[in-house]
């Protein structure tokens, strides 16, 4: 595998380069500074706001692109690069389905803010590990802001709890068992492969000059945009399917042993 042509990392977060604790390692941000010094750029991206995303590579942040919430919201230390929202009338015929599914938790992604109902103390909690900035309003409905996409939770498995219930409406909008707990929905475009495409072509990156990492269904479309595309160990059977390459799992510095072949193929 010659890695030497490699010009653009991008990485998932929860899965991929966090650990079971949520935890980057201080391995990987030793190995970021060589990245930087040998000119290739690092892309963080998640389903995570950005906030929450910015506070995980805190060290890094003004060295690193961000692509957010499954790629609704990419930014560049303090620069917008894309935004795409969910429409606007989608919101309220969305939260109508999910009023008919059990044991749910929706939320309202903005660029800098999340908005919930507040009805469960258990999911509050739960909600601060993936989003920093949130208020609780009253009624999701009556939120007339811009939103990038809404998340819902549920606290046993999202892919058979949620996704039955929402998968139809993939006829219009984009769909996506983003994890475990965790079913995203938004604009058709907003998806980390839309993103990452983006970003490819801002600094002129090709498939051929990118890596990927990933852990779950939201990954594929980027993982697609790699010639070096890596599933973690413990990546979701299609994830498996769709790369390349598999690596550790993450907790066992899956990335970073990548990374490290990557900064020696450059030296």
């Amino acid at each position: 595998m010659d890695l030497s042509k490699v010009k653009m990392v991008v990485t998932d977060m929860d899965g991929t380069l966090l650990n079971s604790n949520h935890e980057v390692s201080a391995r990987f941000f030793e190995l970021f500074e060589k990245m930087k010094q040998q000119g290739i750029i690092f892309v963080a991206a998640s389903g995570r706001q950005y906030h929450s995303i910015v506070d995980k590579l805190l060290p890094i942040k003004d060295d690193i692109i961000v692509i957010a919430e499954n790629g609704g919201f990419v930014m560049q230390n303090e620069t917008e690069l894309l935004a795409t929202p969910l429409p606007y009338e989608s919101k309220n015929s969305v939260l109508e389905v999910l009023d008919s599914i059990k044991n749910i938790h929706p939320v309202l992604c903005g660029k800098h803010n999340a908005y919930i109902k507040s009805d469960s103390e258990e999911f509050e909690a739960k909600l601060r590990e993936y989003y920093t900035d949130y208020k609780v309003v009253n009624d999701l409905k009556d939120f007339d802001g811009e939103i990038l996409k809404i998340a819902i939770y549920h606290f046993e498995s999202s892919e058979k709890y949620i996704y039955p219930s929402v998968a139809h409406l993939e006829e219009t909008l984009k769909v996506k068992v983003s994890g475990e707990n965790w079913v995203d929905i938004s604009s058709p475009n907003a998806h980390k492969g839309y993103a990452l495409q983006k970003v490819q072509n801002l600094f002129n990156v090709t498939p051929a000059e990118t890596m990927v990492f990933g852990d779950y269904n939201n990954d594929l479309e980027m993982l697609a945009l790699a010639d070096f595309s890596f599933a973690m160990k413990n990546a979701h059977p299609n994830v498996k399917k769709a790369a390349k390459f598999e690596t550790l799992n993450n907790d066992e510095f899956g990335v970073e042993t990548i990374l490290q072949k990557l900064i020696e193929s450059h030296i």
